[in-house]
């Protein structure tokens, strides 16, 4: 570790007392709706983040009035896994007890609340305990909610790669009672805290997991620190090719920070599993960067170390020899929309949710239409990294009763484009106190614009590119691995990156800086024109910008990604 200063982050957890900090003082103070000094930080290791409402804001201070300080809760599920029960518990919290009464699904593959107040925070965290949820770690320099392929069609490979999502998000949990001693009312214990994994200051920074099911590669790989990809032989699981140092955030302005994909560390037995996680997990804690916060994920550790070198310490630390990866290959990342057959013999449906947002629009209640299917359903929910639910484990006589009410709710719709289904946005304004541009609020109307650029040139419903939006450079939205991504520099005007690829595994180079939403559509017009004439035969936008010399690819990231892109 650097001999440098230490930054504030790590006074704060070291003087925390294993995350306590004086949160419990910071609930019970009603002369703000916030939480001050450390605690502001403290509270998003217990999964949630001080928020307020950013289109009143600058009215709000002429008044002298405090921002409307509130919390977004992000929920831990492993998989994103949710029984009928579970979810109506938590539709009937957001319905009651959150400002805007909806329910996001997120790219992390789990639930958000936004627009909870003080008062009904410990409710919320009761309310979840009591249905067997929690917050844990979903936040903070941990290890966050582990991803899972959701693979409603391979049912039994998948219930073996969702366990072990599972079982990798137990081992490297906080052990901390912190969370239950403050929401959860538990009992406080004379006893002496260890994280044995996390260390005692927890991680330099945030720390993600996958497990992942080729060829699908629906959790992006190449945007998590940690990646367990399934090796399968004759249907069954027999171990994981291991891939390390994959992220997406950046800081713009600073070319000391980047994206960057996975390293490839080689093949292990799945009885090797855990034990490659925490020692992955324990070299960055030891080695990643505790002075500059910007560089402190396994990301940059890898790149100032040497991967070599990082792999030959987990493999020390772990008592272990990577082999020869398995091969394998990730054709898609999409969700697969509408009924599909599990080898079981159940059916499963994904709806499309735009924006992952469930709330109850005009003429389209999409969170109530969810709570009805969750009153029938006999199945359970799966939340997908893309940001839209699985129906899934029904009964061949039950599809029409559930299609039924998708339809009667606006959630099932086969006029949505393909190329609407295949763009995502992060959450921005007005809740993300990092936005720097709109993305959810924005992304529909300018989907619109692309699906119009798109039959301009002769290209229908069935054709797509890969389009992601994020409001700042830190990633939630994963336009650093899109094909076209844009990234919010200022009230609208974004950068625009090209030359992603579909499976996700090429990031995109900035093609045009702070420009314009107008000078965007006229941009992605003409790039647009020339894919749809000078295409080869299936050749997919993202790959064309690179083979047209367009954009030159991002081969290693710390080398190209800022190196001068070419124009054409």
């Amino acid at each position: 570790m650097s001999e440098k200063k230490l930054s504030d982050n790590e006074r704060m957890k070291r003087e925390s007392n294993f995350l306590r900090g004086t949160i419990v003082d910071g609930l019970a103070d009603r002369m703000t709706g916030g939480f001050s000094a450390d605690n502001f930080q403290l509270i998003r290791f217990h999964g949630m983040y001080q928020q307020d409402d950013r289109d009143v804001r600058a009215e709000r201070a002429k008044q002298k009035l405090e921002p409307i300080h509130n919390v977004m809760l992000r929920a831990r599920m492993p998989g994103g896994i949710i029984t009928p029960t579970q979810w109506l518990a938590i539709d009937k919290f957001a319905e009651e007890h959150s400002l805007y009464g909806s329910i996001r699904l997120t790219t992390r593959q789990t639930f958000q609340f936004h627009g909870v107040l003080k008062p009904n925070i410990k409710l919320m965290h009761q309310t979840l305990n009591q249905i067997g949820i929690d917050s844990i770690a979903t936040a903070g320099d941990v290890n966050r909610n582990v991803l899972c392929t959701s693979n409603p069609v391979e049912s039994e490979l998948h219930q073996e790669a969702y366990e072990w999502a599972k079982k990798i998000s137990e081992h490297l949990l906080l052990k901390t009672r912190a969370y239950a001693e403050i929401w959860l009312d538990g009992e406080k214990l004379e006893t002496t805290d260890e994280e044995p994994i996390l260390g005692n200051t927890y991680l330099p920074r945030k720390f993600k997991t996958t497990v992942v099911l080729p060829p699908q590669n629906d959790v992006d790989v190449h945007a998590n620190d940690l990646n367990f990809v399934a090796i399968a032989e004759q249907g069954k699981l027999v171990g994981f090719n291991v891939l390390v140092g994959g992220g997406l955030a950046m800081t713009h302005g600073d070319k000391s920070t980047y994206p960057r994909k996975a390293d490839d560390f080689g093949f292990i037995p799945l009885e090797n599993t855990l034990d490659i996680a925490a020692a992955v997990v324990t070299t960055q804690r030891d080695w990643g960067n505790r002075s500059n916060r910007k560089n402190a994920k396994t990301k940059y550790t890898l790149d100032r170390v040497g991967v070599d070198v990082f792999k030959a310490e987990v493999e020390k630390r772990a008592g272990i020899v990577f082999t020869q990866s398995r091969p394998y290959e990730f054709t898609g990342r999409g969700d697969r929309f509408g009924w599909v057959e599990g080898i079981d013999g159940k059916h499963h449906l994904t709806l499309f949710i735009e924006n992952g947002r469930l709330l109850d629009y005009l003429g389209k209640p999409l969170k109530t239409g969810v709570a009805e299917i969750a009153k029938v359903h006999k199945g359970d929910f799966r939340m997908t990294a893309n940001q839209n639910l699985i129906v899934a484990g029904v009964d061949a006589k039950d599809k029409k009763q559930i299609e039924n009410i998708a339809r009667e709710y606006g959630l099932l719709d086969n006029r949505v484009s393909e190329q609407r289904k295949n763009s995502m946005a992060c959450v921005s304004f007005p809740t993300c106190p990092l936005a720097m541009a709109e993305a959810e609020r924005f992304l529909p109307e300018f989907v619109t614009d692309v699906e119009r650029v798109l039959g301009k040139h002769g290209l229908g419903q069935d054709e797509n590119i890969i389009l992601r939006v994020t409001g700042c450079p830190n990633g939630c939205g994963r336009a650093m691995l899109a094909e076209i991504g844009l990234v919010g520099k200022a009230p609208g005007r974004y950068n625009l990156h090209i030359g992603g690829n579909r499976s996700g595994t090429r990031i995109p180079k900035m093609y045009r800086e702070n420009i314009t939403v107008a000078q965007i559509t006229e941009e992605i017009d003409l790039l647009v024109g020339r894919w749809a004439v000078e295409r080869e035969s299936g050749e997919d936008f993202g790959d064309f910008t690179i083979r047209a010399e367009i954009i030159e690819p991002v081969l290693v990231s710390k080398r190209d990604f800022y190196a001068q892109f070419r124009i054409v």
